[in-house]
């Protein structure tokens, strides 16, 4: 598909997600860039204030990340399609899970069996990586204090390599980030064991700036609707485990944000734990 308006300008893309993800990103950047008619390129997202501010125009970034926005009075972004993985346990559908993992020679067989253990989460903003979780803690009747000790390690990559290097004893990893990593590093697989998977959820989705013009937007997303026709580029989709682009709404994300508020309501953070760490 390729589109005969040409637009003076560098098409910025953000992503807000595990590095795991980058090159698909990238390519996905590049592609779009290259078939609307202008420079793109990728960054790492720090802020929704980026889309504010027009240094960001399209971004992926966590569905709790999204839905919290959402709700406040002023949103930067809109949803423009989310990611489908093919492996048969996505269902063919836009949504993930949180794998909880622990190194292969522990002791612990359950979730129930962590009461006590070193966590290690990715950041307290994740939905994967500790907005389930907490969500999950509250359902069973539970605090984080149920953790020993809680150390916030900086990425889903990190607390991976944590758990396999027996810094941490559990953490519970974004389904699709895991699967990657496993099969870039096969012979780390046989270091780790999932014991629990929590979800599904809405999948992170690929948000455009409410400040771009109509038509370009709609160009976008016809493109990365479309992207998995094209025999190279579902070939480089795959090879992320990305089978297709699909529409996604607001409502995809509501069961995200209702975890969030109920835990909220609880007066349950992170922040509240005396035996939280930071990894640097």
């Amino acid at each position: 598909m390729q589109n005969d308006q040409h637009y003076p300008f560098t098409l910025r893309f953000a992503t807000f997600l595990s590095p795991v993800l980058y090159d698909a990103y990238a390519f996905i950047a590049s592609s779009i860039g290259e078939q609307i008619g202008c420079p793109s390129q990728l960054m790492v997202g720090h802020s929704l204030e980026e889309f504010v501010e027009g240094e960001a125009h399209i971004g992926f970034v966590c569905g709790l990340l999204y839905s919290q926005r959402t709700h406040c009075p002023f949103c930067p972004i809109e949803l423009l399609a989310a990611p489908v993985p093919y492996p048969p346990r996505y269902q063919g559908k836009p949504l993930y899970f949180s794998d909880v993992i622990v190194h292969k020679e522990s002791s612990f067989a359950s979730f129930e069996d962590l009461q006590g253990c070193r966590w290690g989460y990715n950041e307290h903003v994740s939905h994967s990586g500790w907005n389930l979780v907490r969500y999950s803690l509250y359902k069973q009747g539970h605090t984080p204090h149920f953790f020993g000790s809680t150390v916030e390690t900086g990425s889903h990559q990190r607390s991976i390599e944590m758990v396999i290097q027996g810094k941490v004893e559990a953490a519970a990893i974004d389904s699709l980030v895991l699967d990657l990593f496993l099969l870039d590093n096969p012979d780390l697989a046989a270091q780790i064991r999932v014991i629990a998977t929590l979800g599904p959820s809405a999948i992170p989705p690929v948000v455009v700036s409410k400040n771009l013009d109509v038509t370009l937007k709609q160009s976008i997303q016809a493109l990365l609707l479309n992207m998995h026709r094209d025999p190279q580029a579902a070939k480089i989709l795959h090879q992320s485990l990305i089978e297709r682009f699909v529409p996604v709404t607001d409502e995809h994300y509501e069961d995200i944000y209702r975890m969030f508020t109920l835990v909220q309501a609880q007066e349950i953070s992170p922040i509240l734990n005396p035996n939280m760490s930071k990894v640097v």
